[in-house]
């Protein structure tokens, strides 16, 4: 069975802590924990896999503003943390009442550490348990592998295949198409979700079927549901749903879902091979992840339906939920007759783009807007590179997206840093917007900017410090609008009065009014300049 949190704090290397679990109410019994991780680093959320137990001394959180720590708890939940453990005491006397409050807006529960106790000990003890208990579920998920691999040599259809990964797990399993369409589902012996089937709520068919026609499957009341994408040669084919109750080991059938991707995915070539063209778009596009020669790209180009000459952009997508947003994507590049080739490496996905030769820039401007306007609610970052002159250009197309989202994540932390609430749901980012930023990044060392932004705005930049004033940011906006003070006024929510002043403050520590002068845009370089790393 799983490890639970409960069980965890009540192992003597965490028990000395005097651990106190926050807020009231948490069942700790029930919340599984696959590793135990320490680290002081506020921004540690995009490193962890989730079902983590974090251990936290409090020193970083002690210095923190309170909204850097909203921030702190937010991202947490959102990465699937099981908890976070945090010592009081010295630097942090005690766990701030808002920290607490945003965690149980969240879900993540808190626990406070009243004792002093050596983390790196805590570790070795709870991850040598963990490990132990992982070994466990490996060998069981492997006994199931074995078995659907029998299965599917003795021609098994989908359902048999998955009935074995069911039996073991415990679990309602079911494997659909990456547009949902049911492909094969199994359910254990005796499985109840604990609905009346008398009922007629509608989880069964006339013929006592589950949903889509397959015996047996019945979605969990509650419990926990785990999806694992099934690829076959780099294109994305199903997607297995296992449907694990509360009584069932919920570790167990995460891995023993994950330990089923190759199976199932030969499963699948055997009864919906994947086509030719998206075999070679899906090469396509592993050959521009990793910057292949000129002559690949222009070889595997033509399959995929892109000319080798033919303009394009690579948009490079972070997304809650990828492969979502990956069918939404497609299915409107498809109903407008574009092409394209998608391909998910890892957490990223990647597409790319193709245009027409004519009014080249004036298409890219519209999919921009119309990637703005994507049914559905996502949250994610589409960031759109600029324009490749022909695949051979593709990789350079990805990696300017990629700069651009990194970018603007340092524009959110500087933002976070300011009080200021994240923006959330669909963005897009359009990498020529970033040029400067870019330029930057890549040619010059990050004391050579430090240098520059310096020589500029140390005087505005020494001002913000002592008073805690917003003059850079005030500064940016206007340069950005062209320094257009009206439209500033209204960006920043300020009376345009208070724009004035501001304006006048700068103009007074700048050396004067830049406008009309080749100081204007060295200012607005380095005030595009000022925080990148």
């Amino acid at each position: 069975m799983s490890v639970f949190l409960g069980e965890i704090l009540a192992h003597p290397a965490l028990a000395a802590a005097d651990p106190v679990v926050h807020p009231q109410g948490v069942v700790a019994d029930a919340q599984p924990v696959r590793w135990v991780h320490s680290s002081e680093v506020l921004d540690i959320a995009p490193l962890l896999r989730g079902g983590e137990l974090l251990l936290c001394g409090g020193i970083t959180l002690a210095t923190a503003t309170p909204a850097r720590r909203g921030d702190y708890v937010r991202e947490l939940a959102q990465r699937g943390v099981a908890a976070l453990a945090i010592e009081t005491g010295g630097a942090l006397p005690e766990i701030p009442a808002d920290m607490l409050q945003k965690a149980e807006e969240y879900g993540l529960p808190v626990v406070e550490l009243r004792k002093v106790v050596p983390f790196v000990g805590v570790m070795q003890a709870i991850n040598s348990m963990l490990v132990s208990e992982s070994v466990g579920h490996l060998q069981q998920a492997d006994a199931a592998t074995r078995a659907m691999a029998a299965e599917l040599a003795h021609g098994a259809s989908l359902d048999k295949i998955l009935g074995v990964l069911a039996g073991i797990t415990g679990s309602a399993v079911k494997l659909t198409s990456p547009w949902g369409v049911t492909m094969g589902s199994a359910a254990p012996e005796g499985w109840s979700n604990g609905v009346d089937a008398e009922a007629g709520d509608g989880t069964a068919d006339d013929d006592g079927t589950g949903p889509g026609g397959h015996g047996g499957f019945y979605p969990v009341a509650g419990g926990t549901v785990i999806t694992v994408d099934i690829p076959v040669r780099g294109v994305l084919m199903g997607r297995l749903e296992v449907h694990v109750p509360d009584v069932a080991d919920t570790a167990l059938a995460q891995v023993a879902g994950e330990r089923a991707v190759d199976i199932l995915g030969l499963a699948l070539l055997q009864h919906t091979p994947p086509g030719l063209h998206a075999l070679a778009g899906a090469e396509l596009m592993r050959a521009v992840l990793n910057s292949a020669p000129e002559w690949r790209l222009e070889q595997l180009a033509p399959g995929a339906g892109f000319p080798t000459d033919s303009p394009a952009v690579v948009a490079a997508i972070h997304a809650a939920a990828p492969q979502e947003l990956r069918g939404a994507v497609e299915n409107f590049l498809s109903s407008q007759r574009i092409p394209c080739a998608a391909y998910l490496d890892d957490t990223e996905l990647v597409v790319m783009i193709g245009l027409p030769c004519t009014e080249t820039a004036g298409e890219r401007r519209q999919l921009l807007e119309s990637l703005q306007g994507l049914e559905g609610d996502h949250d994610a970052v589409i960031a759109v590179g600029p324009l490749a002159d022909g695949v051979a250009d593709a990789a350079w197309s990805l990696a300017e997206a990629r700069r651009a989202l990194e970018v603007r994540q340092i524009r959110r932390r500087n933002a976070s840093a300011r009080r200021r609430p994240p923006s959330r749901g669909l963005v897009v980012v359009d990498a020529q917007d970033t040029a400067v930023e870019s330029l930057a990044l890549t040619c010059l060392d990050a004391s050579s900017r430090e240098a520059f932004v310096s020589r500029q705005l140390r005087a505005v930049l020494e001002h913000d410090a002592q008073r805690q004033s917003q003059l850079l940011e005030t500064l940016q906006v206007w340069l950005d609008s062209g320094c257009n003070t009206a439209q500033s006024a209204r960006e920043l929510h300020l009376e345009r009065q208070s724009m004035h002043h501001r304006l006048q403050r700068i103009f007074e520590l700048c050396g004067g009014d830049p406008r009309g002068t080749g100081r204007l845009a060295a200012l607005h370089l380095a005030a595009r300049m000022a925080g990148l790393p």
